[in-house]
């Protein structure tokens, strides 16, 4: 299939890209104000030079990008470091590594924060606003670096059964996520990291708590709906939520909430079921609720709505069972889209940490660990360039455009990170035009060298 710019799209490439370049100009000032080890001595690269390098590395998905602008530089004078990030003079990869590794990350919250404020866009409200505009918000941890020889002073350790400590880096992502929405949005991560005073190692429990003091209030605008899976489904936590008036959806299982489930037994939920036809075989989705039951033994005890959800197949085997406890009313007119809801959180593994781990981000690979904040420095830029380009999917026309005319995404990387590496773009406009159209204007080969 041939494709074609939809007209919609045809005569915006000139006056596009005004989305990119607000969030790469906001991206350079905060990487300005990292503080420079240098102290006092200076040099002939400015601060926003290392951080805008390194984040160009991520965004355009190619750990050679900077290389082959090295090679461009010299080629022809210039580079699209200089005319598409704005970088002044390109840094080698070691000084980068040098000078961010005193940048904390929590440096890079500014800019979470922008990308979170297109969430009242109504396009970003139309795609993942559910249960009547809510936003949903998944919580989940993953680890992102592993190694028995590199460790800094914020890594967290643990003894393998050959009695070697490894350490390693982990954090807890908050990602917007929807049911039938491709996309996702990660916001600003929380590191799971060693804690200045703490007698004991830093886990998930306590990093949501910390995320929620430093996030909730701001997000609530948005009218959150935190889901997180059974870890998270225990009384500190759920108070934390309820002493806000925050709603959630967490999963719930039997094994580790036995109080929550001796309690109802005996009793009969609420049922309600459904026969949807796939293809020619109907299938059965049973759904059951119960209010107000306990979370575990003790007068104080959280209550919570429980809910169960089953599929039968046409058999009458069971292939799917889940349940879940939350906060918000349950009833036979709002279970189903609270079950989708919940189900949703897989989003955060399946289109977050394998896309992160797998394609293309490389979040495991080790682009550089430090002495201080570097590892998480770098897993900051590489989530921030991430939830760029979820936004540039949802909200940007050219780059749609763009997109779609490369069918997959793994082309449009690679189309990007090849045209780049021979041709020297002016504006985004231009190289979002060619990747759109499979045509470089011809005035741009025959640019002249700079000396």
């Amino acid at each position: 299939m041939i494709f074609q710019i939809p007209k919609s799209v045809e005569g915006c490439f000139k006056i596009g890209m005004e989305l990119l370049g607000s969030l790469l100009s906001h991206l350079k000032s905060v990487c300005a104000g990292f503080a420079d080890p240098r102290k006092g001595r200076g040099g002939n690269l400015v601060m926003s030079d290392f951080g805008l390098s390194a984040f160009a590395m991520f965004f355009m998905q190619s750990s050679s990008f900077l290389s082959f602008q090295r090679r461009l530089e010299q080629g022809q004078g210039r580079s699209n470091c200089q005319s598409l990030f704005g970088i002044e003079k390109i840094p080698s990869d070691n000084y980068i590594r040098d000078m961010l590794d005193a940048a904390d990350p929590d440096l890079l919250r500014p800019c979470f924060e922008q990308v979170e404020a297109h969430l009242h866009h109504p396009a970003m409200r139309s795609a993942f606003g559910r249960l009547g505009g809510r936003y949903l918000i998944a919580l989940d941890g993953t680890e992102y670096f592993c190694s028995q020889k590199l460790s800094c002073p914020h890594c967290l350790t643990r003894k393998r059964a050959n009695g070697k400590t490894e350490s390693y880096h982990t954090l807890l992502a908050a990602t917007v996520v929807a049911p039938g929405h491709k996309r996702i949005l990660p916001l600003f991560p929380e590191f799971i990291a060693a804690q200045d005073g703490a007698e004991k190692q830093d886990c998930e429990r306590n990093a949501v708590k910390r995320w929620h003091a430093r996030h909730a209030d701001r997000l609530r605008t948005l009218r959150p709906v935190y889901l997180a899976d059974d870890l998270f489904a225990c009384t500190p936590v759920i108070t934390m939520l309820a002493g806000k008036g925050d709603d959630f959806l967490f999963t719930c299982k039997p094994g580790s909430h036995k109080a929550l489930y001796d309690f109802m037994e005996g009793a009969e939920p609420e049922r309600f079921v459904r026969h949807p036809l796939k293809g020619k075989k109907r299938f059965t989705h049973r759904y059951r609720w119960m209010e107000q039951v306990p979370l575990r033994d003790g007068k104080d005890a959280p209550l919570v709505n429980w809910i169960g959800f089953d599929i039968l197949d046409p058999a009458g085997k069971v292939t799917y069972a889940s349940a879940w406890v939350t906060s918000l009313p349950v009833n036979a007119a709002t279970i189903e889209e609270l079950v989708e809801c919940a189900r949703a959180r897989w989003k955060v593994e399946n289109e977050g940490f394998n896309v992160m781990k797998n394609h293309g981000y490389e979040l495991e690979h080790n682009f550089g660990h430090g002495k201080a904040f570097l590892a998480m420095t770098l897993a900051g830029l590489n989530l921030l360039a991430f939830a760029w380009h979820s936004l540039l999917d949802c909200l940007d026309p050219p780059w749609q455009a763009a997109r779609a005319a490369a069918i997959k995404r793994a082309g449009f990387f690679a189309d990007m990170a090849s045209i780049t590496a021979f041709v020297v773009f002016p504006v985004w406009q231009d190289l979002i035009q060619a990747l759109t159209t499979f045509k470089i204007p011809p005035e741009l080969l025959s640019q002249p060298k700079i000396e």
